[in-house]
């Protein structure tokens, strides 16, 4: 088989998995509500507004599945998303990086996400968005840290591509491959997507479907 027709079978994979009605399930403030781990999982974390909300609408083809909000701190839970039996789960993570919450509810956040990130056996990845304007954040960082400690596979996406200028862009891609570049938990590949013209986003589709299947 040539390599056109394997990513033509990859992408056809994961325009499949996201062609089912996904919904929203619940929200967890903690570890003990999760669903049994009884399918691949993948999680999306990045900093408050840095596109997650948006970026699950594009995968999933739905306007409204995960809420959209201009407040920075909104999700403040592990929100679910499933698709009946489909093999696959959600897990939109709460965003980091905002300043108005006070600290015992920030503190709180952080120690449930640590409680996901080490004790779910079925998490396949991590998708940490970056904001394809600026690059990696101090808070991106961290995050990454985080990741590597506790042994979490991760990758990175770089949003909102539409927005900066073409040279923006590759600095931005350039910061973020230099700072994956020594980490042992970060796949070497960075995905760029946009919620709002679907750049990327068959692709990233293609990657998830292709976790389900291991």
């Amino acid at each position: 088989m040539t390599d056109s027709s394997n990513n033509q079978g990859r992408l056809e994979a994961g325009r499949l998995l996201f062609a089912r009605p996904f919904e929203f399930i619940k929200g967890c403030v903690r570890v003990d509500d999760l669903p049994p781990a009884d399918r691949s999982e993948v999680a999306f974390a990045g900093r408050s507004n840095v596109g997650k909300s948006s970026l699950i609408n594009a995968l999933t083809g739905r306007v409204n599945l995960a809420r959209t909000s201009n407040t920075p701190g909104r999700t403040q839970e592990l929100n679910i998303f499933e698709a009946g039996m489909a093999p696959l789960r959600i897990v939109d993570m709460p965003g980091y990086g905002f300043a108005q919450a006070p600290k015992p509810k920030v503190a709180a956040w952080n120690k449930l996400i640590h409680s996901y990130l080490v004790g779910r056996p079925n998490l396949r990845r991590v998708y940490v968005l970056v904001d394809g304007r600026h690059g990696p954040k101090a808070n991106d960082l961290t995050v990454m840290n985080e990741l590597d400690k506790a042994a979490v596979s991760y990758q990175i996406v770089l949003t909102k591509a539409d927005k900066p200028s073409s040279p923006d862009l590759h600095k931005a891609m350039a910061a973020t491959q230099k700072a994956i570049a020594k980490r042992p938990a970060a796949h070497p590949e960075v995905l760029v997507t946009s919620s709002e013209t679907g750049a990327g986003i068959e692709e990233l589709r293609a990657e998830i479907a292709a976790l389900t299947e291991q």
